[in-house]
């Protein structure tokens, strides 16, 4: 099959393979999303005057045809073309004759690939938004569970004061919520329509481009046709830094796992089912779920410094190794996916130790609530510091072990109203709804 850019001689052999690269098989991940914007593109062009209603209405229902078959699963990218792009194309052209050449009238692979990433990585924000919010709700869950179950912080990893279950599990969902405000910036940028840039110079063609944006549901226009084509890299890095803020906090918590599970810690315990052995050691039950994750998600907090040694010194305008940046951040957000749904399918089964602190060797963890039982008591703070300090060198020290905090965030005040509060502002604001009513519009025949 020619090429759509195809002058009448052929490429060499290895020259193909080695600029193709893996873009026939990434790109099926691009392919409902081509769809969506050849959709939104020909009506356009008919409503300027490019292609009769007719021509519109016939390449409208058979890019729907081939959008269901994305769906099905029925679609292929064949070995004599390169991309998703010329793949429909083809398939149009097949099908309808002259009409299915005309789609690509006052648009170029570049800005057509420009607004299918732009397509596919704003669905997925909605889905790691909402893979990340469901497990703040299910940390936020455990924290109010478990509140009154008590554990050592630390400080450099020595025993340092109480802490609680319940800020541990809060602590993680409030770093979560955070990252979704991270996502969340991320989607601002993303969600801005390149569609009409054309090979990044604009188009001599009287482009609607106000109305392509209305109809694949952007929340504005990349104005500037160059800073439009500047925009590949800068959305897929805005997104990679994003995931790699999540990916940091899970990682984070994977270590607190690994140690908690550790049987000179033995806060927490899973069944033994969630857990591996050793092929010498019988008693052995591995954190390995937690292990991947922690490597994983520092793998994806590598992902932004990838993205940004493909792109950091290049000039303006297209150039071809940006197509390398897919290989890094498609495989990318599925292992981010795994990493969120395995966190949650595991802290559905966490068990949770009571009673750490009745163990002798967690004694000193009070001498700050002694010290501040007798600052309370009138004891100037570095008198009762220096009173309790000499206690503790002497062997003298005692203490009832109570704790009594009752400020906002802490033991006995989680805030976990405010936190929620918190994730629920930062989802509404991703407007999810807007994308989804026009992604219907589009495929409603």
């Amino acid at each position: 099959m020619a090429k759509i850019w195809d002058k009448g001689f052929s490429v060499d052999q290895k020259v193909e393979s080695f600029t193709v690269g893996a873009d026939r098989e990434l790109d099926m991940e691009l392919a409902p999303f081509d769809v969506l914007g050849s959709i939104a593109h020909t009506t356009m062009l008919a409503e300027v005057g490019l292609l009769q209603k007719e021509e519109s209405q016939l390449l409208r229902k058979e890019l729907i045809s081939i959008y269901r078959e994305i769906e099905q699963g029925t679609f292929r990218i064949t070995d004599d073309v390169e991309d998703v792009h010329s793949q429909v194309e083809a398939m149009l052209t097949e099908r309808l004759g002259e009409v299915g050449k005309k789609i690509h009238s006052g648009r170029s692979r570049n800005d057509q690939v420009l607004v299918d990433l732009k397509l596919f990585l704003r669905d997925h924000i909605r889905h790691m938004a909402e893979d990340t919010g469901t497990l703040v709700q299910q940390l936020l869950q455990l924290s109010e569970k478990h509140k009154h179950i008590l554990m050592p912080g630390y400080t450099h990893m020595q025993i340092a004061m109480p802490s609680s279950f319940g800020l541990w599990f809060g602590a993680y969902a409030e770093s979560l919520a955070d990252d979704l405000s991270v996502l969340q910036a991320a989607w601002r940028i993303v969600n801005r329509n390149p569609l009409g840039s054309a090979a990044g110079y604009g188009s001599s063609f009287p482009l609607d481009r106000e109305m392509t944006t209305r109809l694949l549901g952007f929340d504005g226009l990349n104005v500037n046709v160059v800073y439009a084509q500047m925009g590949r890299g800068k959305a897929e890095k805005v997104t990679a830094v994003a995931m790699a803020a999540i990916a940091s906090t899970l990682a984070r918590m994977a270590m607190d796992m690994c140690l908690f599970m550790n049987q000179n810690f033995g806060f927490v315990s899973f069944p033994k089912e969630l857990t591996t052995g050793s092929s010498i050691m019988p008693h052995k039950k591995n954190p390995d779920v937690w292990e991947i994750m922690r490597g994983r998600c520092n793998q994806l907090r590598a992902l932004p410094t990838e993205i940004d040694m493909i792109t950091g010194n290049l000039p303006s305008g297209y150039h071809r190794e940006l197509q390398l940046m897919k290989e890094n951040l498609f495989p990318a957000i599925h292992h981010l996916s795994e990493c969120l749904h395995m966190a949650g399918f595991m802290l559905e089964h966490i068990e949770v130790k009571k009673d750490i602190l009745a163990d002798d060797k967690y004694r000193y963890l009070f001498s700050v609530e002694e010290v501040n039982r007798l600052v309370l008591e009138g004891v100037p703070f570095r008198d009762a510091y220096k009173r309790v300090g000499a206690s503790i060198e002497a062997g003298t020290f005692q203490t009832d072990r109570n704790v009594s905090h009752q400020h906002l965030g802490s033991i006995g005040n989680l805030g976990t109203e405010q936190i929620t509060s918190h994730l629920n502002t930062t989802l509404k604001a991703f407007d999810f709804k807007v994308m989804d009513a026009a992604v219907a519009a589009l495929l409603n025949s």
